[in-house]
């Protein structure tokens, strides 16, 4: 029997396809002269040169996301007390154990490696599946890694800054990443004997996660919505700065790895405008 196609590589090939082809059609943000230092490092460091076709990418986002996203989270924060998505949320990450693990140690990250996999022993046995996250509890606390942030640490650049609807800012290397994560978790090519309850566990997943996650983003998103005079370049810039840390390693990152490995699941916890 062929094993399934994963429901998100589907989905990945045209959002990169639409997000590149737009990119080349839309023209390059207007680069300020050299004779002006100061706007010229401003230019290079927000890394969006195709800024223009990112905002319109952006304006589709917020059109799913304000008809059919947001309000899909709100109903499932309404309809399911919080024990009840922590133990979502809890087994979202544990399924992202492997990859997590894989990566871990292409870094050479042994005792990250160490934590995953007890992390991972301990919360499908003891906790249920995944359901309870006993190994925090025991002094094992979560950690994000991608192949995004492998690539990052192989010293792959990561190019122009992107803004892909539904899956939110992200660049070429963290979307490649986020194929690669696909491809390699060995959760998407269990066929459980049947490839038609294979393709359903495969987008159940899927779905929610993207809820899941939505969810989780709720008050930070509607406060950046709320309160920043351009909630795109918040955005941008809160992604970008959360990702330098999660590849550095460095404290602040989320400590539910639940996210879709793209800007999606990365939760700005200070965004600046």
């Amino acid at each position: 029997m062929r094993p399934p196609r994963p429901p998100l590589s589907r989905l990945l090939a045209p959002l990169l396809g639409l997000a590149l082809l737009g990119g080349s059609l839309a023209g390059c943000a207007t680069r300020p002269p050299a004779d002006d230092p100061e706007a010229l490092e401003e230019f290079r460091a927000t890394n969006d040169p195709i800024e223009p076709w990112n905002r319109a990418m952006y304006d589709v986002h917020q059109a799913i996301d304000t008809a059919v996203l947001r309000p899909v989270a709100v109903a499932y924060r309404a309809v399911l007390p919080q024990p009840v998505r922590t133990g979502v949320s809890n087994v979202l990450s544990n399924l992202r154990s492997p990859v997590i693990l894989m990566n871990d140690a292409l870094q050479g990250e042994t005792g990250r490696f160490g934590t995953t996999l007890q992390r991972f022993l301990l919360n499908s046995t003891v906790g249920i599946g995944g359901i309870l996250d006993v190994a925090k509890d025991l002094g094992l606390p979560p950690h994000t890694e991608d192949f995004g942030q492998t690539f990052a640490v192989a010293g792959v650049e990561e190019g122009p800054f992107l803004f892909i609807p539904i899956l939110g800012p992200s660049n070429p290397r963290d979307l490649a990443g986020f194929a690669a994560g696909i491809a390699a978790d060995p959760f998407t090519w269990l066929t459980y004997g049947n490839r038609d309850l294979a393709d359903t566990l495969n987008y159940i997943r899927a779905g929610t996660t993207v809820v899941s996650t939505r969810e989780s983003l709720l008050d930070t998103l509607d406060d950046v919505q709320r309160t920043s005079l351009d909630p795109y370049a918040t955005l941008r810039s809160a992604y970008r700065q959360q990702r330098a840390r999660e590849i550095a390693n460095r404290a602040g990152t989320p400590d539910a790895p639940q996210g879709l490995g793209t800007g999606l699941g990365s939760t700005p916890s200070s965004p600046q405008p």
